[in-house]
């Protein structure tokens, strides 16, 4: 019977159909976004780094302390931790989806703060870091010089200077992973001569602590000054150590 109709009267058919595909059409573009729920979990990483430790003496010394105060956060589901070699930390939260992460993140900052009195000097001072991200690489991204005018060390430093923090502003984007190499200095010590000296590693650390330090040189002309005084000058100096020649004179 309709079959019927809609043969007699092909028009009314075709614009049947196409009314049918333009609510189709429209339907498709305001659909709420609950139809697309997100099936990743909400993870917060907590990343530290012991410089000069192996791989057990971080578990020992770090992860397991945070891992200790972490775990039983509020929607919590699991996690899991890493220890490297060279000192670094690394441990992911994983939270049950719908979670809100904003909060997950905070509940992770208070219970890393109450690990930190108990993790070792150099942890501590070098700071541990939150962060609201998936631990899977979404793209991985690579800088050259084509003819070979910039060498390595030039490049790294200008992506972590130019680009890192550019696109660490994109919308989405949770953290930027820079295999590059920072610009740095490296002391070797000579326990011989230490020993022969009287000193310790801690002297040599004062000693650079005292001298490579930027400090505040004042002004000349400024309150309380004479009357007849007109000006004021801010007084810059250059007291932090760049090159190798002048930590080699401390």
């Amino acid at each position: 019977m309709i079959a019927d109709t809609f043969i007699k009267r092909p028009v009314t058919a075709i614009v049947i159909s196409i009314v049918i595909v333009l609510v189709g059409i429209i339907a498709m573009t305001t659909l709420p976004v609950a139809q697309y729920p997100d099936i990743t979990p909400p993870t917060v990483t907590i990343s530290g780094n012991f410089i000069g430790a192996d791989a057990q003496t971080v578990e020992q010394t770090t992860t397991t302390a945070i891992e200790t105060q972490v775990n039983g956060t509020p929607g919590m589901t699991y996690m899991s931790s890493n220890s490297s070699s060279s000192g670094q930390s690394s441990i992911n939260v994983n939270f049950e989806i719908g979670t809100d992460v904003n909060i997950a993140a905070l509940d992770v900052q208070n219970r890393v703060s109450i690990a930190q009195p108990s993790l070792p000097d150099a942890v501590k001072r070098l700071g541990l870091t939150v962060r609201k991200r998936n631990p899977s690489i979404m793209v991985a991204l690579a800088l050259y010089s084509p003819n070979g005018t910039h060498d390595a060390t030039f490049i790294g430093n200008y992506a972590n200077i130019y680009l890192k923090d550019a696109m660490q502003r994109v919308k989405g984007v949770g953290d930027i992973v820079s295999r590059a190499d920072d610009f740095g200095m490296r002391i070797w010590l000579s326990p011989e001569k230490l020993s022969n000296l009287g000193m310790t590693t801690s002297d040599i650390l004062a000693a650079l602590t005292e001298q490579n330090l930027q400090v505040a040189a004042g002004t000349i002309g400024g309150n309380p000054q004479p009357s007849v005084q007109s000006f004021e000058y801010s007084v810059l100096t250059n007291s932090r150590i760049n090159t190798k020649d002048q930590f080699e004179n401390i």
